[in-house]
């Protein structure tokens, strides 16, 4: 749990920064680009593919196309549509879509993942009652589909790791998670990006190299590692602590004006769909052990 409280802190600044100085301004496809083939940089060297069987590398590369690579492609269209608070709270569903996805791996089904989605859409409206339009919705629509990929990335990575040897080095196959991240985004970039909205200023370029080397490089590898330490529900948990730290970021230092009073009503809300599917779940544990 430390490991995945140290990354929270790491990242609860990436929201911001890609919301302020490069949404909008840089094309996001370039910027998913560049992430991702900066972090793979940095584990190439690491990299000991006669260590693992290729059908594990191959799984990871999936587990690393879902978790980044097609995540990112949703996560960076969203700010397009939405404030970085409001992106942070609806990120709130991603312990749902981890539960929901290991239940399903499991054979099971949890019926309570409808009545959470349910509220926490319900908290999504709450939190711009006057002005939910078309562009609103379609960013709340992207970012659960960020939250899928980056569920699903999660829950693979630690089925997965669970299964290999106990004495493997996750720094020597953890290469294959950014290959298969950058196998996504390359052709994406090929295809739907702009190259005439490249990174202008140092500024930017800056942002971009830190948010490669250090929040997706080392952040990603810190994170999945320490989410093969924890329980599935420690890890749903631990999914939101990145979103009052977000917040808290975001507002003190860049959206002072922001509605805290409409946001706290939403995300209170959304935590309480949390909650419930959390219920559901002690349901169902008790119910394996009785």
């Amino acid at each position: 749990m430390p490991i995945l409280v140290a990354v929270t802190i790491l990242w609860a600044f990436s929201f911001s920064l890609i919301g302020v100085y490069l949404a909008g301004q840089v094309d996001a496809w370039f910027s998913v680009l560049m992430r991702v083939a900066l972090a793979t940089l940095i584990f190439l060297p690491f990299l000991k593919l006669r260590q693992i069987e290729s059908k594990v590398a191959l799984q990871l590369m999936v587990c690393g196309a879902f978790q980044l690579g097609i995540m990112y492609g949703f996560y960076y269209q969203s700010f397009l549509y939405l404030s970085v608070p409001e992106v942070l709270l609806f990120t709130v569903m991603t312990p749902i879509y981890i539960t929901l996805l290991n239940d399903l791996l499991d054979h099971r089904l949890n019926i309570g993942f409808i009545i959470s989605a349910l509220l926490a859409v319900i908290g999504a409206i709450t939190i711009r009652y006057q002005g939910v339009d078309e562009g609103y919705l379609k960013g709340l629509l992207i970012v659960q589909g960020a939250n899928v990929c980056f569920a699903a990335g999660q829950v693979g990575y630690k089925r997965i790791i669970a299964k290999e040897r106990s004495d493997l080095p996750q720094r020597t196959v953890f290469g294959c998670f950014f290959i298969g991240a950058l196998a996504v985004v390359i052709p994406c970039y090929l295809i739907l990006g702009n190259p005439d909205k490249l990174p202008t200023t140092t500024l930017q370029w800056s942002i971009l190299t830190y948010l490669g080397l250090v929040a997706s490089g080392l952040g990603y590898f810190a994170w999945n590692k320490g989410a093969t330490q924890v329980s599935v529900g420690t890890l749903a948990v631990a999914n939101n602590l990145l979103i009052p730290a977000g917040i808290v970021v975001n507002v003190l230092f860049w959206n002072r004006d922001a509605d805290i009073l409409r946001l706290s009503i939403g995300g209170a809300i959304i935590l309480l769909a949390l909650m419930v599917n959390d219920k559901f779940n002690q349901r169902i544990q008790q119910a394996k052990t009785a």
